[in-house]
């Protein structure tokens, strides 16, 4: 079984480098850093965290073709793979429409425009099983990186709708789907393995797809539920309307949370419990029935994401100490 944490860049270096520290010690395969827009840059952030580790796999999730060139996105993920001696990984997506438009960004064709930049980028990165009538008409012999990869980095697709969930499995090398709430894995699985199942036969594979969801865990409850609620008033609005609709909720339910949130005050109390339905939050006992129940649907690569507790560095180490372990062990009597 393979584990994964996710954080977001809204954490400062020295911080986020503890962070990454007590996952490499905890056993965990990759971290993953997200790049959402007007905080803190996730490309500096892992090269930087390329120096303060040996293991641990090291992605960003996600970076948009809308922003930055496709071209400087394989140049970006190259030489991550350099500095960090073959643990890169790259996570792409579409992008939040919102947070593209504080830009002046406008997100057209997301389908098309992603499945374009995962294919010139996967070129560039010297994969062999690209479909290459979707690259660019611009794509000719000079595409070319002028610098050696060598392990060619794995491209992952975030991804939240079915036909994006499709082209993922089609096309791509891995899947980051946020659950919300996490059992939406087994509908999810089933879109991936759709596209999958259209791979050429020559270079039909599994993909991996981790059941990427939001904890939060504390041996108080009540702090971890505090965290999880602040995190969702910040992100709520940002979730796909089909999404939440699923959950019951709507974008525009999180509006009063996400202006507080914005602001820099507090949010937890205009976050109820259908709305922390949407991740987990509890101690090591309430995550780890959560995670048992992700393995039932299939997952062997589970992703703990943000907040992961009122402190990260110890929710970490509770989650290598005493949820890892168990959850392996429950592989290894199913094998």
């Amino acid at each position: 079984m393979k584990f994964s944490v996710r954080v977001n860049n809204d954490l400062g270096f020295a911080d986020l480098l503890e962070v990454a520290v007590a996952a490499e010690r905890a056993g965990f395969d990759q971290l993953w850093v997200s790049n959402d827009l007007f905080l803190r840059s996730a490309p500096v952030l892992a090269g930087g965290l390329a120096v303060g580790t040996a293991r641990i796999g090291l992605g960003i999730a996600v970076m948009n073709p809308y922003s930055v060139n496709v071209s400087e996105l394989a140049m970006l993920a190259g030489t991550l793979q350099e500095i960090t001696g073959g643990r890169a990984l790259l996570g792409l997506g579409a992008g939040s429409e919102q947070f593209l438009g504080w830009a002046g960004i406008a997100r057209t064709q997301p389908l098309a425009t992603t499945r374009t930049a995962l294919a010139v980028v996967r070129a560039l990165l010297g994969h062999e099983d690209v479909d290459r009538t979707l690259l660019p008409g611009w794509f000719g012999a000079q595409s070319v990186l002028r610098f050696p990869v060598g392990r060619p980095v794995p491209v992952y697709i975030g991804a939240m709708g079915p036909k994006m969930l499709e082209m993922a499995g089609r096309h791509a090398d891995g899947v980051l789907p946020l659950l919300y709430p996490p059992e939406r894995y087994a509908d999810v699985r089933e879109h991936v393995l759709a596209g999958a199942a259209h791979r050429d036969v020559a270079f039909r594979r599994d993909v991996d797809l981790p059941a990427c969801f939001w904890v939060s865990l504390s041996d108080d409850p009540a702090a971890a539920r505090t965290a999880l609620a602040e995190k969702l008033a910040y992100y709520g609005p940002s979730i796909s309307a089909p999404v939440l609709a699923a959950a019951g909720l709507r974008p525009q339910d999180f509006t009063p949370a996400s202006r507080l949130a914005h602001d820099g005050h507090g949010a937890a109390q205009l976050i109820d419990d259908r709305m922390l339905a949407l991740g987990v939050a509890g101690d090591a006992a309430d995550v780890l029935a959560r995670c048992r129940v992700l393995h039932g649907l299939g997952a062997r690569h589970l992703s703990f994401g943000p907040p992961l507790g009122p402190d990260p560095v110890i929710a970490i180490r509770q989650l290598g100490d005493q949820v890892l372990p168990a959850l392996a062990e429950l592989t290894e009597e199913i094998s």
